[in-house]
């Protein structure tokens, strides 16, 4: 199996600050992995880091065989191109179409053929089953659907890595059942999926190799365990 990502006895600090320390990650091609913990356990902060907008403090970390403690700053526009980003708060531009979102990402990362563009957006947006809704402003969508346009927005520059950062947070129980279905099926075609997630109902329904985030600390867990028991502590209020 191709291995995307490689992390060995990294430590990562926010604001000088240890929140994790000794993790050790592989990513390979088409693996769903669950980064899981409560809020604050560092979950955010390592996700961060695979794509360089949180330094490594210690310890050996490759992206796609770029070396994140010696990475360029002329090199972070191509590994982030290699990685599509979900946010749970959305991050669209309320002023303008979906078909517009997704075209302004497309021109910022290098694209210029109108034609090619559009047929980008036409693609990603019918994988996400939103063929429909490109005409919309975010504003004319629920929740659900924004959601699925942000997924559409990372497949745009067809990435070999999703991140996910609890994108189900802001769903109600039966549009994040959908949205994972969604995450799973991309998964299936050979993308690979690093998700953050507090949800174990979901971890246990949608299996993947599952990470524990607590006390500065990522531990691997057995797959054969239930979720809902392992990760009792870890379960948020």
């Amino acid at each position: 199996m191709e291995t995307l990502v490689e992390y060995k006895n990294v430590t990562i600090h926010r604001d000088e600050v240890t929140v994790l320390q000794n993790v050790d990650l592989t990513v390979g091609k088409g693996e769903f992995i669950y980064l899981c913990g409560r809020v604050g356990s560092g979950k955010s902060s390592l996700l961060k880091t695979l794509y360089a907008e949180v330094p490594i403090h210690s310890g050996e970390a490759k992206v796609f065989n770029y070396d994140l403690k010696n990475l360029k700053r002329k090199d972070i526009p191509m590994l982030r191109r290699k990685i599509g980003i979900v946010f749970q708060d959305f991050r669209l531009l309320e002023d303008r179409t979906i078909n517009d979102n997704l075209a302004f990402v497309l021109k910022a990362t290098g694209w210029k053929d109108k034609n090619k563009i559009n047929d980008q957006i036409d693609l990603v947006l019918n994988t996400v089953g939103m063929s429909k809704k490109g005409y919309k402003r975010p504003h004319q969508l629920s929740g659900g659907e924004q959601q699925r346009i942000v997924i559409a927005r990372a497949l745009l520059n067809s990435p070999e890595l999703i991140i996910a950062d609890e994108p189900t947070g802001n769903l109600d129980p039966e549009t994040a059942h959908e949205l994972m279905e969604l995450l799973h099926s991309i998964c299936k075609s050979g993308t690979s999926v690093l998700m953050a997630t507090h949800n174990m109902t979901l971890v246990e329904k949608y299996r993947g190799k599952t990470y524990l985030c607590e006390n500065e600390k990522m531990v691997y867990q057995d797959n054969e365990a239930k979720p809902s028991e392992i990760f009792s502590e870890a379960t948020e209020e």
